[in-house]
């Protein structure tokens, strides 16, 4: 109840504060760190400037009072929904908004918060620098306080620069030729998630881990501040429903630990999704509140033991779809809130347990749906673009990777991180593919010591150290998939012997297989593109997907399958639903196919 009165307060301050405005995508965007306070800076009181030649910082655009054109936010300038809709290329553009800092925030911190600018911003208060960031796809906060804090109006400049081409930057799935093509789509540059602004007392908090442990019937709450003052405490209650079922109040400290035992733990889990609300309060040394964040958590354990994958406890088959994030009318941004949900919902009615999401980092939203739903997924980041042999590129994608694994790894719905999928530019020579492996150890290491999650480290191909192995088949004849899955000499599949380490008995998945092309009219593509030779009717394609899946469920040592794909992605024909999300199949028939598990599952 305490938190649903938080929130109903903080709707209340910002449909007060932003009256007679429209505002795209005006759901809070971090729903596992939740303030009641807040103020969304999304919409069409943005304008902008392109900077095809890099010029802006000596034209001093940093100082501008607005530009010409106008931009609605968070909505890529490659978009529809964002109004302009400019398909180039663009190296570097600009943004302008006025903000103001609501009277009732005065003696706090103000925090201007950006969920994702693809790839470098600088940011500039009245010409002041105020914050810069590298990373298309993680989040970061400039703490603007210092020059705001009058509550007067103040010019909020944002410079964007993105080399899509220079092999250095994650990219994912976006084209580096002018014109989509094959399984690379519209580019997005600049803004692409929620900006928004909130008032954080000065020994707020920071962060949160939150580590269920089944096993031990609690959780372990790890918070940490903004700062520490003496006497400040912190207290954590877990609650279902109403009922409060654990509660800890203790001195902060830096480097903290809270365990927190549940009494029969409800598990979350597809069948059951149940989650439990997380309140944290900070009180200061003499008692008083100055800081509140509602979060929730599931009492979940996923664990590898040799070859098998298991979910609290118990083996689990994952029956995964590709999922690549992309709108016809937002590109990597979904249009609304429902739009995330609905994506789940027709995966789940499609008869998949989950996705592995790819070549993107998905919104925070996406993971709440699926949650709230009991969707599980694999994380992934884009790191097509980033050339791995290179340098830079692994210098830019480590921070990038670690900011994205912090924000998410508190959802229990993610079970797996892939930090990267087919480096198809490692050499086959060990010594020349020396930075390339380096950098995959690296990040696999770094990834294990942020979180508990297995990890995949290169979906596909090429595998250097990995919990789970996974391989990629587009063969189109059931027949040869099957004689392809045969062990020969003790030898399992795998992308290359020359570049790929020997598989160590991990859970085997096929995380790519299928693609199977059909086309609906040239609605969406007039240039349709999927893997190997379309089937000829219809009832060829059921009878295809089905020899395809039935293949996979009859290899003894496969553990789970992605399958290719959820929708059509522009030219990219080869999903189960259209790119506008409409039905493009009989899906009681899809549904019947996907829906099977090998004998001894459920």
């Amino acid at each position: 109840m305490k938190r649903l009165l938080l929130i109903v307060q903080g709707l209340a301050m910002l449909t007060a504060l932003t009256a007679g405005a429209e505002i795209p995508r005006a759901e809070y965007p971090r729903p596992q760190f939740e303030r009641a306070e807040w103020l969304n800076l999304n919409g069409r009181d943005w304008t902008y400037e392109f900077d095809f030649g890099k010029s802006g910082m000596n034209r001093r655009l940093y100082d501008s009072h607005g530009f010409k054109d106008t931009i609605t936010v968070p909505f890529c300038p490659e978009s529809k929904l964002s109004g302009v809709e400019y398909r180039d290329f663009i190296p570097a553009m600009w943004y302008h908004r006025t903000i103001r800092m609501p009277q009732e925030w005065k003696g706090r911190r103000v925090k201007l918060n950006f969920g994702g600018v693809d790839f470098f911003a600088a940011v500039y208060v009245d010409g002041k620098p105020v914050g810069r960031h590298w990373g298309g796809s993680s989040p970061f906060t400039c703490d603007i306080t210092g020059v705001v804090a009058d509550g007067e109006p103040h010019d909020l400049v944002v410079r964007v620069e993105d080399d899509l081409r220079g092999g250095t930057q994650p990219a994912g799935k976006q084209s580096s030729n002018y014109y989509s093509a094959g399984c690379h789509y519209t580019r997005t540059t600049g803004i692409w998630q929620t900006v928004w602004m909130e008032p954080v007392d000065a020994d707020g908090l920071k962060s949160v881990y939150i580590v269920p442990d089944l096993d031990g019937g609690c959780f372990v709450v790890r918070p940490e501040f903004n700062g520490l003052s003496e006497g400040q405490t912190i207290e954590v209650l877990i609650s279902d429903g109403d009922k409060v079922v654990a509660r800890d109040r203790r001195k902060a400290s830096p480097a903290m630990s809270i365990t927190m035992p549940v009494k029969k733990a409800r598990t979350w889990s597809p069948e059951s999704p149940f989650l439990y609300d997380v309140v944290m309060n900070v009180y200061d040394g003499s008692g008083r509140l100055i800081d509140t964040v509602n979060s929730y958590a599931g009492m979940r354990k996923i664990h590898v033991e040799g070859n098998r994958y298991y979910l609290n406890n118990e083996p689990y088959y994952l029956r995964l779809v590709l999922d690549q994030g992309f709108y016809p009318d937002g590109v990597w941004t979904a249009p609304s809130d429902e739009d995330l949900r609905r994506d789940i919902e027709l995966s789940m009615a499609a008869g998949f347990n989950g996705a592995r999401l790819h070549q993107k980092v998905f919104e925070e939203r996406f993971h709440y749906w699926a949650d709230k739903l009991g969707y599980l997924t694999w994380g992934e980041s884009p790191s097509w673009g980033a050339n791995l042999n290179n340098q830079l590129s692994a210098r830019n994608f480590m921070p990038e990777w670690s900011a994205v694994v912090i924000r998410d790894r508190n959802h229990p719905s993610i079970i797996a991180w892939t930090p990267f999928n087919e480096t198809w530019e490692r050499p086959d020579n060990d010594e020349a593919a020396m930075q390339h492996d380096r950098t995959v150890e690296d990040v696999y290491t770094l990834t294990h010591n942020l979180d508990y999650r297995p990890v995949n480290d290169c979906s596909g191909n090429y595998h250097v150290i990995t919990d789970l192995w996974t391989v990629h088949n587009y063969e189109q004849d059931p027949d040869k998939l099957a004689r392809w899955f045969e062990v020969k000499d003790g030898r399992y599949p795998c992308q290359d012997p020359r570049r790929d380490v020997p598989y160590a008995g991990q859970p085997f998945l096929i995380d790519e297989y299928g693609g199977i092309k059909w086309v609906v009219g040239k609605e969406f593509s007039d240039n349709s593109w999927g893997y190997g030779q379309g089937p000829r009717t219809v009832e060829d394609l059921y009878r295809r997907l089905e020899g395809l899946t039935d293949a996979i469920l009859a290899v003894p040592y496969v553990w789970g399958y992605t399958y290719t794909q959820l929708t059509d992605v522009e030219q990219e024909q080869n999903g189960i639903y259209n790119y506008d999300r409409t039905a493009k199949f009989d899906m009681d028939r899809i549904r019947a196919i996907f829906s099977k598990v090998p004998e001894g599952f459920r």
